[in-house]
């Protein structure tokens, strides 16, 4: 039986899940309302890209947490190579085992992709970024490890305070016109 594929959509419910964590813990996502939830998608423990991806959240950690956020990594692996991963890259957030696919199902990050010139089916990078009632407010998907924790955590803050997002920066001359007429103003 083919499963239709998932199209979540910014402002929808995330969907509920749980499943077990790196420590072998029942990880419910029901229990993280009232924060803000970082749910990234990778595709395996101990390779470069995820490697890099998972560093970078770690290094940002503790501006995720001044934002009250959680951080959750998601892949296809293994219990006990997520722990393996966890405690080799010194990793302070939950990772979640989904070895049955059905949580990347569910947000419809399963599915074909290239890698290194083959096409084949798995877990397609993705970011979710949950607001504290549940919904999703940011999606990124087909993501680039590098940097990508960084970009995260900027539209946190921006989400958090209300912000519009910033627009391009001004070029130079811009800057001088702006500051020749407050000048003339005073």
């Amino acid at each position: 039986m083919k499963q239709e594929p998932v199209d979540l959509q910014e402002g929808a419910e995330a969907p509920v899940f749980e499943a077990p964590n790196s420590e072998g813990r029942l990880f419910r996502l029901q229990d993280c309302r009232g924060r803000w939830v970082v749910l990234y998608f990778y595709p395996r423990d101990h390779t470069p890209g995820c490697t890099r991806e998972a560093c970078e959240f770690r290094d940002f950690y503790a501006a995720f947490q001044q934002e009250e956020a959680v951080v959750v990594g998601v892949s296809t692996d293994s219990v006990e190579s997520h722990a393996r991963f966890a405690a080799r890259q010194q990793l302070p957030f939950v990772l979640v085992a989904d070895p049955d696919r059905a949580v990347v199902r569910q947000y419809g990050v399963w599915g074909p992709k290239r890698f290194m010139g083959r096409l084949l089916e798995g877990t397609i990078r993705s970011t979710f970024l949950i607001d504290p009632q549940g919904r999703i407010r940011r999606i990124w998907r087909h993501v680039r490890p590098a940097g990508h924790a960084a970009e995260v955590l900027k539209e946190l803050r921006r989400l958090r305070t209300g912000a519009e997002p910033a627009g391009p920066s001004p070029t130079p001359s811009q800057t001088r016109q702006t500051r020749n007429a407050s000048a003339v103003g005073t």
